[in-house]
Parts: structure tokens; sequence; C-alpha cells
């Protein structure tokens, strides 16, 4: 399976504390270990980097303790892709086509990035936010909180 973690799953698996840790986790083992295909946008490691810096708990997660979950979790395991010029231009004139605005912008890169990458699957506990971007079968986003990984055969 070509799967596409996006940046709210990848914060809810790497923390054991978060709210929709139980339902994340599962995706993220399954990336790192059966998935055929491991993808992240670059776009979501600074997203990820600055949720978990800035999350209101206690203790603080420090930059290093961010880095080292981007590491265990995303680094060395994903392909992290990005978008070329051009597409960020595609992806706005998209927007402006369907009169989204403000901060949907955040998603409609990370999804076109995964287009792009042709996944089977992207996973987003925010999956009600791609759907509004993405171009594709609807099918292929999911939220954690409604699938599980596929079990071995």
């Amino acid at each position: 399976m070509r799967l596409f973690l996006e940046t709210s799953t990848l914060v809810a698996a790497m923390l054991s504390d978060h709210v929709h840790h139980a339902a994340a986790q599962p995706w993220l083992k399954f990336a790192k270990t059966r998935a055929t295909f491991y993808a992240v946008a670059a776009h979501s490691i600074s997203e990820c980097y600055s949720v978990l810096t800035r999350l209101p708990r206690k203790p603080k997660i420090l930059p290093d303790e961010a880095l080292r979950l981007l590491e265990e979790n995303v680094f060395g395991y994903a392909q992290i892709l990005a978008l070329d010029a051009g597409e960020y231009g595609e992806v706005v004139r998209q927007l402006v086509a369907r009169s989204l605005p403000g901060a949907i912008i955040h998603d409609a890169i990370i999804a076109r990035v995964a287009e792009l990458a042709r996944v089977d699957r992207l996973v987003s506990i925010n999956a009600s936010h791609f759907l509004k971007v993405w171009n594709g079968d609807p099918a292929r986003i999911i939220s954690p909180l409604d699938t599980t990984p596929p079990s071995d055969p």
C-alpha cells in the first residue's frame, strides 16, 4: 500500500498522551513497517516541528525532542516529497477557483503532494479538510479515527 501520513496523524501518533494516539499510532507503525511506500509532505515536517514545540503541555517539547521524534518516525522511514514552484501556483489557482480562502492552503499543499505521489491512502485526523481540496477519488482520504490499518492476511 502506498501510504501518505498528514501532520495531524503524525503528531498524534508520536505523542503517547495525545487524545488520538491510540487511533493514529497503528497507522504510523504500519507505514514504517509494512507499507510498500510511506511518504509525507515536506510541508508536514515544518508543521510537525511547529506544533510539537508549541503544544501547551508540561514539560514542553523542546526543539531537540521534536527533532528526535521526527528522526524516529519520519526521517529515514518516509519519502519526504515537495511541490515545485509551478505546482504551488496551481494549488493557489485551484483554491481561487473553489473560493477557498485562508489556512486551507496548508491542507491543499499537502493534498497536492499526495496526489502527485499517487498514494492509495492519505491518512488524516482532519480528513474533512482534505476532502475540500482533493482532486482524486475521495475514498483515498481516510481518518485513523474511522479506519484501522490492514491486518495481515
